[in-house]
């Protein structure tokens, strides 16, 4: 995978129209943003490219938008906040056909360090389609330079994400990455493609079939692979173990089997849970109280469930960190949203925050889950993407990345 990208350090933005595909999808309720990190990410490259003296216009998706466009799914609040956080108006183009006459205006009445954002790009349809090539020469239109920083939306081949370079491109402009971009290719994209060594990979989440190609890609690359979570349960029946009611996948026995096979042969380790903390059923509400005890991996019994690694399993995967100069995490060890059953996960982070390793964390719940217990601020990077990263862990081309222009 090619990885080195021209980014905004690279190109000269003075007086030009600079289209940004930001991630603007925050939490909304109520009309209001319950979470703004997203938007506090976005802010080095816009301060970035005003400073530069671009006229700087901005795009996003936000929700899923399932029945056309409505106001709950609006980008107003997201103006509304950046224009506090940049001190200076961003002007919002509210018109629902998001390239429209209003944003033509908008854009044309634009000076040196100005910002535009226009309406949420998921309100054209969908994006990937044969309406995306349309929409494509719309954002295209609007700019002489595009800058992708949205990592979360670049797995998806969309119009605003992929689909806009080429036409920025045939006209003569340039295509390149923001900061954010750039962090993830070079903590993410390098640590799979040529990490320090050691190099442990800690892989958790509930079901195999979510991470077949992951775990494939990872034994190739890493020293040592750990796996956890719910989808531990299935190597744990592929080595024959009796595993109650635990979470298994019956259709991905073969596949385990083959993955402890080839982790032999390729001379990796595979460390598997050596005991379990276990329950009589899954909790409900996920954060009720609950009784658990620990056992052995291979004495669960017929009538319990599987829901954390126990302790010894804790301090068996923090020790393969101790000597890690690469670590890479993607999903937690057990049901971390219930305070009994988080032990695993908080063990697994607190060992991660502890090593001088270079730790990240690959979005999704393993983010929220170490923003949750508060060791945010002692890993290395923690992804802003859960499917882009997931992507890159299995060592498929992301569009988003693809697209722009190599230095």
């Amino acid at each position: 995978m090619g990885l080195n990208k021209k980014s905004v350090d690279d190109i000269n933005v003075s007086g030009k129209r600079v289209l940004v595909r930001c991630d603007f999808n925050v939490p909304l309720k109520d009309g209001e943003i319950t979470d703004e990190t997203r938007i506090v990410a976005a802010l080095p490259t816009i301060q970035k490219l005003i400073k530069d003296g671009g006229k700087v216009i901005l795009c996003s998706h936000l929700g899923k938008v399932k029945n056309g466009p409505n106001e709950g799914e609006s980008l107003a609040p997201v103006a509304k906040r950046l224009s506090e956080k940049l001190g200076k108006e961003v002007n919002f183009v509210a018109d629902y056909n998001v390239t429209g006459e209003a944003a033509t205006a908008a854009v044309e009445a634009m000076k040196e360090g100005d910002v535009v954002l226009l309406q949420n790009t998921r309100f054209r349809g969908k994006e990937e389609t044969k309406n995306g090539e349309e929409f494509s020469k719309e954002l295209a239109d609007l700019a002489d330079v595009y800058v992708c920083d949205a990592f979360g939306s670049s797995h998806r081949a969309h119009a605003s994400v992929a689909g806009v370079t080429d036409v920025v491109r045939a006209k003569g402009g340039e295509c390149a990455v923001g900061y954010l971009m750039q962090k993830e290719i070079d903590f993410l994209g390098n640590a799979v493609e040529n990490p320090v060594r050691p190099f442990v990979a800690i892989l958790g989440g509930a079901k195999v079939a979510d991470k077949l190609n992951v775990i494939n890609n990872l034994l190739e690359k890493c020293d040592t692979l750990i796996i956890g979570g719910g989808m531990a349960f299935t190597f744990l029946k592929a080595k024959g173990y009796e595993i109650g009611n635990s979470l298994v996948d019956e259709e991905k026995l073969d596949y385990c089997k083959e993955m402890m096979e080839k982790a032999e042969k390729l001379g990796k380790k595979l460390l598997l849970p050596v005991d379990t903390t276990i329950a009589a059923g899954f909790p409900n509400p996920i954060d009720a109280e609950i009784e658990v005890s620990v056992v052995d991996a291979d004495k669960i019994p017929s009538d319990m469930e599987g829901l954390d690694i126990g302790e010894k399993t804790a301090e068996l995967y923090a020790e393969a960190v101790k000597s890690a100069k690469t670590v890479v995490w993607n999903g937690p060890m057990g049901v971390f949203e219930n305070p009994i059953l988080a032990k695993g996960t908080i063990a697994v982070a607190k060992a991660l925050a502890e090593t001088d390793a270079t730790t990240i964390i690959g979005g999704g719940d393993s983010a929220a889950a170490v923003n949750q217990l508060g060791f945010a601020d002692k890993m290395s990077h923690i992804s802003t993407g859960g499917g882009a990263s997931l992507e890159f862990l299995e060592g498929k081309e992301l569009p988003g990345v693809v697209a722009a222009d190599d230095k």
